[in-house]
C-alpha cells in the first residue's frame, strides 16, 4: 500500500511549490530533502519577478513565465492569509541598464521581446532617471551607463520568507517532511517506480516527481534519465544601510541589485561553472563590491553584512525539465530552471501539478520534456 499520493524528492521552492499545490487539490504528500528544507538555490537567490504577460505569450515558456507571474501576486495573499507570514511581494518597478556598446544591444532586444508581450517599458532620459531612481543620478550623463530603461511592473520577493511560508502552508495541508534524508537508490517493478530508498528507510507512493535542483541530475541518471542539468555557482552580498539608498530593483546584465523595505540590499551575481562547489571567493566578492559602488554610491557607506552563494540548475539548452520521467508512467521531475528557480516556480507546480493528477496542463509542456538531454 503506497505511504502518500505523491513523493516528491527535493525540497526546494520548486518542490515546496508542487506540495502546495497538490496539497490543495486533495492529493496525500511527502517530500523528502537532503539537508534543511528550502536552503539550497532557493534560499539564495535575489528574489527579482520581471513582468511578464501570458495572454500575448507564444511560446511555452513565456506562457509559463506569464503564468508565475500572475500567481506570484495571488499566492502572496494566500501565503499571508494561510500562515501569517508576509513574504515580501512587492511590485517595486525596476531599471534595467546597458552599460557597454554589448550590453546596451542585448538589452535592446530583451526589451523588444517585453514590447512585444505589451509589458509597460519606458525609455529614460538623464532627467527621467534620477526622478525614478535618484541613486542612479548622473548615470547617463557620467558614463555610469549608456542606456535605461524603466519596467514598472517588475516586483520582488523575499526568498527566506516565501520558503517559510511555503513550508507552513504544506504543513497545514497535511504535507509530511523527511529532511536529512538523501534519496540513495529507487524501486521499480516494470515501468513504475515503487519507493524510494534513504540511509534511514524506504518510502513507497504512487506518483514520484524530482525536484532536486542542480542535484536532480544524478537522481535522475539513477532511473536512466541522463539530462543536461549542471550546477551554476552564484555569489552574493547582503549590505545594510541606515538610510534608504535605492528604491528599484537595478538590472545591469545579470547583475543585480535588490533594496529591500528594511534598508537590506542585496548584490548579486556569478556565474561560475565549478561543479558543487559552494565557497565563496574574494575575487568574486571584491568584483561585486566594485560594482554596487560604482551604480549606487552611497554603498560605500553601507555595512557588508555577509556573503553566500548558491548552485543553480541550468540545462544545455536555457530551458527547464518539466514532465515525465521517460520509461516509467508515475514518475516525474521539474529542475533546469537556473536563475528563475523561484521565479517560475507557482506556473511550474500549476501545469505539472494538473499533469500528476491526470489532467491536461494548460500549457504545452513539449518543449521541456526530459528526454530533450
Amino acid at each position: 500500500m503506497p505511504t502518500c499520493d505523491c513523493l516528491i524528492v527535493g525540497a526546494g521552492v520548486v518542490g515546496l511549490s508542487l506540495a502546495y499545490e497538490l496539497a490543495k487539490n486533495g492529493l496525500s504528500i511527502v517530500v523528502v530533502e537532503r539537508g534543511e528544507l528550502g536552503r539550497e538555490a532557493s534560499w539564495a537567490g535575489a528574489g527579482i519577478l520581471p513582468p511578464a504577460n501570458r495572454a500575448t505569450a507564444q511560446h511555452p515558456f513565456d506562457q509559463l513565465r506569464g503564468l508565475s507571474f500572475e500567481r506570484h501576486a495571488l499566492w502572496a495573499e494566500s501565503l499571508r492569509e494561510e500562515t501569517g507570514v508576509d513574504t515580501g511581494f512587492r511590485r517595486c518597478g525596476a531599471i534595467y541598464l546597458g552599460r557597454t556598446l554589448g550590453e546596451t544591444a542585448a538589452l535592446r532586444g530583451l526589451l523588444e521581446q517585453f514590447r512585444e508581450e505589451q509589458v509597460r517599458i519606458e525609455s529614460l532620459s538623464e532627467a527621467e532617471l534620477a526622478d525614478v531612481e535618484p541613486a542612479l543620478a548622473g548615470a547617463l550623463s557620467g558614463r555610469r551607463a549608456r542606456a535605461a530603461y524603466f519596467l514598472p511592473d517588475e516586483a520582488q520577493i523575499r526568498n527566506p520568507r516565501h520558503l517559510q511560508a511555503l513550508v507552513a502552508a504544506c504543513r497545514q495541508r497535511g504535507v509530511q517532511f523527511r529532511a536529512q534524508a538523501e534519496v540513495v537508490g529507487w524501486r521499480t517493478q516494470g515501468n513504475r517506480i515503487v519507493a524510494v530508498e534513504t540511509p534511514h528507510e524506504v518510502i513507497s507512493a504512487a506518483r514520484f516527481c524530482v525536484t532536486a535542483g542542480a542535484w536532480s541530475q544524478r537522481l535522475l541518471k539513477l532511473l536512466d534519465t541522463p539530462t543536461g542539468i549542471l550546477p551554476i555557482r552564484g555569489q552574493m552580498l547582503l549590505f545594510h544601510a541606515e538610510r534608504p539608498l535605492c528604491r528599484r530593483v537595478i538590472n545591469d546584465g545579470p547583475r543585480y541589485i535588490v533594496p529591500r523595505d528594511d534598508g537590506h540590499i542585496l548584490v548579486g551575481s556569478t556565474e561560475e561553472e565549478v561543479g558543487f562547489d559552494c565557497r565563496t571567493t574574494e575575487a568574486a566578492i571584491a568584483d561585486l563590491s566594485r560594482l554596487a559602488w560604482e551604480l549606487v554610491p552611497g554603498l560605500r557607506e553601507a555595512t557588508l553584512i555577509r556573503t553566500w552563494a548558491g548552485l543553480r540548475p541550468a540545462s544545455f539548452d536555457s530551458l527547464p525539465y518539466i514532465g515525465r520521467v521517460p520509461e516509467f508512467e508515475n514518475g516525474f521531475a521539474a529542475a533546469g530552471h537556473f536563475r528563475s528557480g523561484l521565479y517560475l516556480s507557482p506556473g511550474t507546480a500549476v501545469v505539472l501539478g494538473q499533469l500528476i493528477r491526470d489532467q491536461p496542463p494548460e500549457i504545452d509542456l513539449t518543449p521541456f520534456h526530459l528526454a530533450r538531454g
